[in-house]
């Protein structure tokens, strides 16, 4: 490979190690936790929402942080000490005896995690006006090769435990760190380093300028309930499928390997023809219908088989979120793009906040013992709600089916 292009690739292999660190731990997450708890499943859902709720507040707080100090201090030393430390992360994680070093880990993993801006700012340095947008979306393909993968070898790994995918993370996040150290040349010089301040630091700022769009706010909220109803797989999967139809890990993670490559193959070849048949607003009814109807189902679905033969069908409601960022990105100036971007991200990563604690809390409270209804399916079912909300809402928006 020529060596103007290995930075390339450390770039596109920080982000699938982002995304392959998420995804390898979801198949153990039950057992390990009721391995350093003594918890049952539903006791294992509560905490598993915390460390997922932990890991979203700190990439929250802190992506704007590490980006501002990208500006300052460079690309090269955040992203090589981000990867660094997370390495030292994972084999914490690896040897945590005590659901609160599970806890420090996770507070730590999503710091770590707050890098995707930097290595996208790093991408922008490197890259030609007429060869930015084909390399973000190397970006954006690395990120989705890593969410497909990573499940598929966590539970692949944890045939030889429930630490194994945690040393596997470490040891691809240092072995990335050495070849950074190796090929990685910093692209911030003074003509364009930034001072710090804090006020860029702000996590906060994007939501002061939802106010500007005022005939987005119904469109807005249609996008946040969206974005929590969906985290329903990646919160509640694992714990649902372990006590519904007693799959292993490795069962488990190639579930959630199939869906992200079916999800994949839907945002990357199905957005377009559902565009040209149906309109922005056709296309993002059509969505939610199918979200709808499959979270029902997938509440109340009899058997694992059966499920997984689903997936497909589920994953054709992946052509909404497009269509439904097309609209809003129509709905707005040219020259507001940016701030509109912006709100979408902290609506996003509000949502993530939210999703894991109030699904596995449904999850809990539907599945421990004593319980007034025993009913597994209850975080699918809360999804619902909230995915006929969406429906009603967007019906009475003002969305035109403009292709």
């Amino acid at each position: 490979m020529p060596p103007a292009r290995l930075p390339v690739l450390f770039i596109v292999l920080t982000v699938v190690i982002d995304a392959m660190g998420i995804g390898l731990i979801m198949p153990v997450m039950p057992a390990l936790i009721a391995e350093v708890d003594g918890a049952t499943i539903a006791q294992a859902a509560v905490w598993g929402g915390v460390l997922s709720t932990a890991f979203a507040v700190m990439q929250f707080l802190f992506a704007p942080l590490v980006g501002a100090l990208s500006d300052r201090f460079g690309r090269r030393p955040v992203l090589l000490t981000s990867l660094l430390v997370m390495a030292a992360d994972y084999v914490v994680m690896a040897l945590a005896g005590s659901i609160w070093l599970l806890l420090a880990g996770r507070l730590i993993g999503g710091i770590t995690a707050a890098t995707h801006s930097t290595a996208n700012a790093y991408m922008a340095d490197i890259s030609e006006p007429h060869e930015k947008a084909a390399r973000f979306g190397l970006v954006g393909a690395g990120f989705g090769i890593g969410f497909v993968l990573g499940p598929v070898l966590g539970g692949l790994l944890a045939e030889y435990g429930t630490r194994a995918p945690f040393w596997a993370a470490g040891a691809l996040a240092l072995a990335n760190a050495g070849l950074g150290a190796l090929v990685l040349r910093e692209t911030v010089t003074d003509a364009i380093r930034r001072p710090f301040r804090w006020s860029r630091a702000n996590p906060f700022g994007a939501f002061r300028s939802i106010t500007a769009f005022p005939g987005l706010r119904p469109i807005l909220a249609v996008y946040f309930l969206y974005q929590v109803a969906s985290m329903v797989y990646p919160a509640i999967w694992a714990y649902f499928t372990t006590l519904r139809f007693g799959w292993t890990e490795a069962t488990i993670g190639l579930s959630l390997g199939i869906y992200g490559l079916f999800f994949g193959l839907v945002q990357g070849f199905g957005v377009r023809p559902a565009m040209a048949r149906l309109g922005y607003r056709g296309t993002v009814i059509f969505a939610l219908w199918v979200e709808l109807c499959a979270l029902i189902v997938t509440a109340f679905v009899p058997s694992g088989t059966l499920l997984l033969f689903l997936i497909p069908i589920v994953a054709l409601g992946a052509v909404g979120l497009p269509a439904l960022q097309g609209a809003m990105s129509q709905a707005v100036a040219d020259d507001a793009q940016g701030e509109l971007q912006g709100v979408l991200t902290s609506a996003n990563s509000v949502a993530m906040i939210i999703a894991p604690l109030a699904m596995t809390q449904s999850f809990a409270a539907f599945t421990r013992e004593g319980a007034a209804l025993y009913l597994p399916g209850a975080p699918f079912l809360l999804a619902a709600m909230l995915m006929a909300l969406c429906l009603v809402l967007f019906l009475r928006s003002s969305v035109s089916s403009e292709r």
